[in-house]
């Protein structure tokens, strides 16, 4: 049974508030700077994790696209950035081709589904003339909030911490291991909150507040592992 009922979300981390992440979320300097180009109706979504990796990264901005009326554009890149766009199109090359760029990386990441952010490739202006990169081929999707239809797909969040892996070389494992930690507290939390792990399954533990809001909320509707 789920435990969700009409919890109040946080305002800045989008979670129930008894199961905030407010203050395990780091402040990361990064050499690379994000810019992510956020879908208006992806950024109303509680499961967007778009918007939860950009309040990780100092470097970073969020773009709104698809508002009715108001035009898509892209943010300033300058001269001396290398402007990179995530997204597995046919032309798209290797990310680590760039993994010792001498200039400063601007990862600009369109945050949708896989419609919405194809079409922001055509119709952002400057868009389509930016160098497309794709991930190396690795373990599969640790997101289970939402059904992946494209194989090898990755919620925006994993292939942020992933590209960055790679494009802040000698810190990137670590800046990656501190992005994923983030990621997996808040995806058990949420699995909890869905009835789905029992409490001793939940990465880090579960807050004091959230046991007394959810009293019987000790064992999840499956049966135990073994």
């Amino acid at each position: 049974m789920s435990r969700r009922g009409n919890l109040d979300r946080c305002d800045t981390c989008r979670m129930h508030q008894t199961l905030c992440i407010c203050s395990l979320i780091p402040s990361l300097a990064t050499r690379t700077r994000l810019t992510l180009l956020i879908h208006d109706k992806e950024a109303r979504k509680p499961t967007n994790t778009g918007q939860l990796a950009t309040q990780c990264l100092q470097r970073s901005t969020v773009e709104l696209i698809g508002v009715p009326g108001a035009p898509a554009t892209l943010a300033r890149i300058d001269a001396d950035e290398q402007p990179l766009l995530l997204f597995p199109a046919s032309d798209a090359v290797p990310i680590t081709e760039f993994a010792s760029c001498p200039r400063p990386v601007v990862l600009i990441v369109p945050d949708g589904n896989w419609r919405q952010a194809n079409k922001m490739r055509r119709r952002i202006p400057g868009l389509a003339e930016i160098p497309c990169v794709m991930l190396p081929e690795a373990d599969s999707t640790q997101y289970r909030l939402r059904l992946e239809h494209h194989p090898g797909g990755l919620a925006t969040f994993e292939a942020i911490a992933r590209a960055l892996r790679v494009l802040e070389n000698e810190s990137g494992p670590a800046t990656e291991a501190a992005l994923m930690a983030v990621f997996h507290v808040m995806v058990s939390r949420t699995l909890w909150l869905r009835g789905l792990l029992r409490d001793d399954e939940v990465t880090d533990g579960l807050p004091d507040a959230a046991r007394e809001a959810n009293p019987r909320g000790t064992s999840a509707t499956r049966p135990p592992r073994a």
